[in-house]
C-alpha cells in the first residue's frame, strides 16, 4: 500500500514539474506575441509550436506510461471548505483561487460536463439515433469527400494556381474582334473614315491652297461636273476662278486646267475664309 501511495505521489509530481513546464512555454510564447509582435518571424512562431507540441507529447508518453498509476480510478474529496481567505492555496494557484468555497469546488472539481453541455450532447446523440445506417454512411461519404479535396488543395497550392491562371489566360480574350475588325478596314480600305480635308494650310505641290483667315476657315462642298461652269455648294453656288487671277479669294479652287478633276465628277471638301 505504501509502494503504491509513493509511486502516486512521484507520478503527481511529475506531471505537475511537465504541467509547470507547458505553462512556462505558453507564458513566454503570448509575452511574445502581445509585446515582441514586431520582431517575431514566422520560424520563431514554428519553434514555440515545436517546442510545446514536444512537451505535450512527453505528458502523453508519461501517463501511458505502464508504470504510472491511473489517474481515473483516484478520487478526490475536499475535506474543508471554507469562506475565508486561504493564503497557502493562492500561493499555490498564483493567487488563481484564493478561496476553497462551495461556489468554487463544483468547478474545479468537476469530472463531467456542464448541465448544458450534457443537455446538448443528449439532443446530438437523440438526432443521430434517428439517421438510418444508409443516409448515416452517404453523409459520411460526402464529408470524407469533401476533407480528401480540401486536403489536396491544401497540400498542392501552386499547382492549382497555376492551373486555374493558365486556364484564365486561354479562356480570357486579350483582344476585341469587332474593334480588331474594324481598325483593320479603316487602314487599307478606309471604311468609316471622314471625307472632309482638315483646316489648316497645306504644304507646297497642293495649288490653289493659300493662306487662311484669321476669322477662321468654313467648310464648303463644291461639286465637279463634266464642265467647267458646273459646280455647287452647300452655301449656294460658286463662281469659277483662275489661280492667280487679281481679286480672287486665296482658298478657292479653280475649275480650269484640272481635267482629273472634271473627269470624276466627284466631291471635294474646300477651306475658304
Amino acid at each position: 500500500m505504501q509502494r503504491e501511495e509513493k509511486q502516486l505521489e512521484a507520478s503527481v509530481d511529475s506531471l505537475i514539474s511537465l504541467v509547470g513546464q507547458v505553462k512556462n512555454a505558453l507564458q513566454n510564447f503570448i509575452y511574445k506575441l502581445e509585446n515582441e509582435y514586431e520582431r517575431l518571424t514566422w520560424p520563431s512562431v514554428l519553434d514555440n509550436f515545436g517546442l510545446l507540441s514536444g512537451q505535450l507529447n512527453t505528458i502523453n508518453k508519461m501517463l501511458k506510461n505502464e508504470k504510472t498509476p491511473s489517474f481515473r480510478s483516484q478520487v478526490i474529496i475536499p475535506l474543508l471548505l471554507s469562506q475565508k481567505p486561504d493564503d497557502d492555496l493562492a500561493v499555490l494557484t498564483e493567487q488563481r483561487v484564493p478561496v476553497f468555497s462551495h461556489e468554487i469546488v463544483p468547478d474545479y472539481l468537476r469530472t463531467k460536463p456542464d448541465p448544458e453541455v450534457e443537455e446538448q450532447e443528449k439532443q446530438l446523440s437523440t438526432e443521430a439515433a434517428r439517421i438510418g445506417p444508409d443516409a448515416a454512411q452517404k453523409q459520411i461519404q460526402a464529408l470524407n469527400k469533401m476533407c480528401s479535396t480540401l486536403l489536396e488543395k491544401l497540400n498542392n497550392p501552386r499547382d492549382d494556381r497555376d492551373g486555374e491562371s493558365a486556364a484564365s489566360r486561354l479562356n480570357k480574350p486579350s483582344f476585341n474582334l469587332g474593334d480588331t475588325n474594324a481598325l483593320v478596314a479603316a487602314v487599307a480600305f478606309g471604311k468609316g473614315l471622314s471625307k472632309c480635308r482638315p483646316p489648316g494650310p497645306m504644304g507646297p505641290g497642293h495649288p490653289g491652297q493659300g493662306p487662311m483667315m484669321s476669322g477662321g476657315p468654313t467648310l464648303q462642298q463644291v461639286t465637279i461636273g463634266g464642265g467647267s461652269g458646273q459646280q455647287a455648294g452647300m452655301g449656294g453656288p460658286v463662281a469659277p476662278q483662275q489661280q492667280g487671277q487679281p481679286g480672287k479669294r486665296p482658298g478657292s479652287w479653280s475649275s480650269k486646267g484640272t481635267g482629273l478633276q472634271e473627269a470624276c465628277g466627284c466631291s471635294f471638301s474646300v477651306a475658304s475664309a
